[in-house]
């Protein structure tokens, strides 16, 4: 069988999870609610929260009252995010175990959202083409699109080089670099109750700039805006946090 590709072990891992557990749920409100004033959706809008993780953005949309898919590739992230929409009640939301590189079939949104660097994990252009076009296909006509990455700029100029985290039994050691492509992460997972090593996993995201963006995003959408920063602040390349845009498909 081919072997899996990074981001499909990874990101459906529980130790992925574990480290990544400090992520700010009121953070993640206040960035929507900034969206969605920023968009101006209509109030029964239909929206995608495309590679959604365990959904807590499309929790937030669906609580909104907009109708949700989330889709994520991640079968266990699926799973548990599912598990919170039953709990919560939301019948305007529902998730599915999907690959961004294809489109929905039967499926139109007025928005789609790709949140929390969720792009360029792939190893060629063609890829990235590909998620562009299938995102333009899933779109309604002058549709829109959000994606929140990182400044990839910031990120290889401040890379810290070496981390170790604990959380609840396991121990991340962290290694950083770049080759001005890509931008990579290796972590070492140790079992510290046993004291065993789980395994080794790399990320992998390519260093994409506003004009990477532009020249994807171009065939098929005309960029509206770009942020910097969950409050929406203007974006500068050397001192941003985030790049967010905001992009319309074209008629």
């Amino acid at each position: 069988m081919p072997q899996k590709e990074w981001f499909a072990t990874w990101f459906d891992s529980p130790y992925y999870h574990l480290l990544y557990q400090h992520r700010d749920d009121n953070e993640a409100l206040l960035f929507l609610n900034h969206l969605i004033a920023q968009l101006a959706l209509a109030s029964n809008a239909h929206v995608l929260d495309l590679a959604c993780g365990k959904g807590r953005h499309s929790i937030t949309l669906a609580q909104k009252g907009f109708s949700v898919v989330g889709a994520d590739l991640a079968a266990n992230s699926i799973a548990a995010a599912e598990q919170n929409r039953v709990a919560l009640g939301l019948d305007n939301l529902n998730f599915v175990v999907h690959d961004m590189r294809q489109p929905l079939d039967g499926q139109q949104f007025d928005a789609i959202f790709n949140l929390f660097t969720s792009f360029g994990y792939f190893d060629t252009l063609e890829e990235n083409q590909a998620v562009c076009k299938s995102v333009a296909d899933m779109l309604a006509p002058e549709g829109l699109l959000v994606i929140d990455f990182l400044n990839a700029h910031k990120v290889c100029k401040n890379l810290k080089p070496s981390e170790v985290i604990s959380r609840d039994g396991a121990q991340f050691n962290i290694e950083r670099w770049h080759d001005q492509k890509h931008i990579f992460k290796q972590i070492e997972v140790l079992d510290t109750l046993q004291n065993t090593v789980v395994g080794t996993f790399t990320e992998r995201v390519q260093a994409l700039s506003l004009a990477h963006f532009e020249a994807l995003l171009s065939p098929y959408f005309e960029i509206q805006a770009s942020f910097g920063s969950y409050a929406l602040d203007a974006f500068n390349e050397q001192v941003s946090d985030r790049l967010i845009i905001i992009a319309k498909k074209k008629p």
